[in-house]
């Protein structure tokens, strides 16, 4: 029976409107008691700020069932340096998973600059991240490389816009943990505790969501109901292993061997 890790944005809700037959497709998932969780680079909401909005859109979810690139990031650094000091640039979904592994957040000698999504980037706090690691004292830490999202009114500059400037002003190169880092998908699968081989990867995007899934040896799903389309596909020298509309057109059990 195969597993699935599913992204969200674009995928199962778009412009927080639910993408339609997501909430019957996940149930099927739920049905067929398989595993599965929702995996997303965005690092503004905790999960169970998530969980809460798909399901005012009528998806099942709990909040054990989303990873983000927040906790993969706190789950990265409790590794490498545990009980650490970290300088962060971010909303509630990464402070508190920051917070959740030990660490102290504070602009003192952080061993870390962790930047993440915010809703309103204050600009004495990105001049003081691009100090902290211009003078050597801090490593440069992101959440997701991400240029840009949607919203409502059209994209919006998100992570990696933001890292990009911090990295031109400072001169230091942000290490992104968030898709299409396999380490993110690794993490994700540990989380999920699942093999590689016997899950597959849902995403809307050939350039963060495919490119993990393919380079973590997993089979692929490309969802035409975001940002991707098909005429697109042919533009990289990477293909999915399957193509579809959205997930209303995913029959789990067709992929079992």
């Amino acid at each position: 029976m195969k597993n699935f890790i599913i992204d969200m944005d674009g995928v199962l809700v778009k412009e927080n409107l639910i993408i339609p037959g997501a909430d019957k497709f996940i149930k099927k998932l739920i049905d067929q008691k398989r595993k599965f969780l929702l995996l997303t680079n965005n690092p503004v909401y905790t999960p169970r700020d998530l969980a809460h909005r798909l399901q005012e859109n009528g998806i099942r979810i709990q909040e054990d069932q989303i990873f983000t690139s927040a906790l993969a990031t706190a789950s990265f650094l409790h590794r490498q340096r545990p009980d650490g000091k970290a300088f962060v640039l971010g909303e509630s979904g990464l402070t508190e998973a920051i917070h959740n592994i030990g660490y102290i957040i504070t602009d003192i000698n952080p061993d870390y600059v962790v930047l993440g999504e915010t809703l309103a980037y204050n600009f004495e706090m990105i001049k003081k991240a691009i100090r902290l690691l211009h003078n050597g004292s801090a490593r440069f830490i992101a959440t997701n490389p991400d240029a840009s999202g949607p919203s409502k009114g059209g994209i919006v500059p998100a992570c990696g816009a933001m890292a990009a400037l911090i990295e031109k002003a400072s001169g230091v190169s942000p290490f992104f943990i968030g898709k299409p880092n396999a380490l993110m998908m690794r993490t994700a699968l540990n989380y999920l505790d699942v093999h590689s081989e016997n899950t597959i990867m849902i995403g809307d995007r050939m350039d963060t969501d495919i490119v993990a899934g393919v380079t973590s040896g997993m089979e692929t799903i490309l969802v035409l109901s975001g940002v991707t389309k098909e005429e697109d596909i042919d533009k990289y020298p990477y293909l999915p292993t399957h193509i579809k509309k959205s997930v209303a057109y995913i029959e789990p059990k067709d992929f079992d061997d």
